[in-house]
């Protein structure tokens, strides 16, 4: 969702945080040299890497600014979306907003500038034109959050590096599904592979993210990221389709699933459960912006009864058919208030071509906020059942992706996978609390 600066020698380094802030050092290769992540210019005539404060909760937002002079703003950053896009309507009182009016490279794109009439092209709902003639984008997402206004250009900053003429949409009205978290944002940075994300407008080759499960800063790299203390990565390929179909999303991080496995169990799943029908109806995504991981009806069905199977004699489910956690997670279990630990769960491992993911531990449990049985929370398992929101797609959410290095590598269409404590990774970059 960003222009056409091309800096692919030079890496930026974001910081995923919970709630702390730190500085770091280490060094990055790049393709043809090393740049000290402590210095933001070096003598080459490169910048070094930039850092900004990144937070993880429910969602993972980056802080950067925004128009001249620059304006702070917080964005989720979510590599399921392609445009970027801030609140800029000066009625939200208490929420954050970005004022085009203060900003003096602000510039709305026309609905008749190229920007508009082509690059649009995989927006779900086609750009139109306003009463203004300026370029007017209604974007919806599968949770029924909706965000509308114009696309227009202004500066970005990171880190001291200025990214004139970045693409986004300038939103003055939405919906959103989680008012809570939309009040502590300025908006959304889109990751994917349409021509408008983020990373395309950059013109990045690669970026990864680590994901501390600890209340810890991990890490968002722009760039290169050939650490000799990661793992080998283990790489699956993009699933590519020049075709159009109308639930096939074409632009997202589409890779193939082939099995899931509980407790190094391989369950009886049909390889047809994973691919995707005549409709593009089935595909799996790798989404930063969504937080647990959804799979479609028979693949979840299979998942939870075997992970039922394994846990009766260890937990105690909640016998409450009306309760589904975020309307999607319906296998629940009691645990006394006063126990501060979990029984050993059985691990589930996300099978890919070349590549597999494993949750284990508290990962897979998530203690539902506000909710007490008697003296009981409640505990919901952290897959849910993507039909039941009306998605027809298996969904890889940032929850699993935690402990796992991910490079999204564009170039050769593909992701990594590396099983890392990143709360260590994090420490390698001098990040303490």
């Amino acid at each position: 969702m960003k222009l056409l600066h091309f800096f692919l020698l030079t890496p930026f380094l974001f910081f995923l945080k919970y709630s702390s802030t730190a500085n770091f050092s280490t060094q990055i290769a790049s393709p043809s040299f090393i740049l000290p992540l402590k210095t933001q210019q070096i003598t080459s005539g490169f910048s070094a890497p930039n850092k900004l404060p990144f937070t993880h909760n429910v969602t993972l937002t980056v802080s950067l600014s925004v128009g001249t002079p620059p304006q702070n703003v917080t964005m989720v950053l979510d590599t399921g979306s392609e445009l970027s896009w801030l609140h800029s309507n000066s009625t939200r009182i208490k929420q954050p907003i970005f004022n085009p009016n203060r900003s003096l490279s602000y510039r709305p794109v026309s609905c008749s500038e190229p920007t508009c009439t082509t690059r649009t092209q995989d927006f779900s709902i086609p750009a139109s034109c306003d009463s203004k003639n300026f370029c007017h984008a209604v974007l919806s997402y599968a949770d029924a959050s909706s965000s509308e206004g114009n696309l227009a250009m202004d500066t970005f900053t990171i880190g001291g590096s200025n990214f004139t003429g970045t693409i986004f949409g300038s939103m003055d009205s939405g919906f959103s599904s989680d008012s809570d978290e939309d009040e502590k944002t300025t908006g959304l940075m889109g990751m994917n592979r349409g021509s408008l994300s983020f990373v395309s407008q950059m013109g990045f080759k690669k970026f990864s993210y680590c994901i501390s499960s600890l209340d810890f800063s991990g890490i968002l790299l722009l760039g290169e990221s050939n650490f000799t203390w990661i793992l080998p990565l283990n790489y699956t390929p993009l699933v590519e389709i020049s075709l159009p179909l109308p639930y096939f999303d074409r632009v997202a991080y589409t890779i193939k699933l082939e099995g899931i496995k509980v407790s190094n169990k391989l369950l009886p799943i049909p390889e047809s459960v994973f691919i995707p029908d005549h409709t593009g109806a089935g595909q799996t995504m790798v989404d930063s912006g969504t937080q647990f991981t959804f799979l479609l009806g028979p693949a979840y069905t299979a998942l939870r009864s075997e992970f039922l199977n394994q846990t009766m004699r260890t937990l105690k489910v909640l016998e409450d058919q009306d309760f589904v956690f975020q309307g999607a997670m319906d296998l629940c279990y009691r645990v006394p208030v006063n126990q501060t630990w979990l029984p050993k769960l059985p691990s589930v491992s996300l099978v890919f071509r070349g590549a597999e993911i494993t949750v284990s531990g508290e990962r897979l449990l998530y203690r539902v906020p506000g909710e007490i049985r008697g003296k009981d929370s409640i505990h919901c398992f952290t897959f849910g059942n993507s039909e039941l929101l009306a998605v027809e797609a298996y969904i890889i959410g940032h929850h699993h992706q935690q402990n796992v290095w991910v490079e999204y590598d564009l170039q050769k269409s593909r992701i990594g996978f590396a099983q890392v404590r990143c709360d260590i990774a994090s420490q390698r970059f001098g990040f303490f609390r």
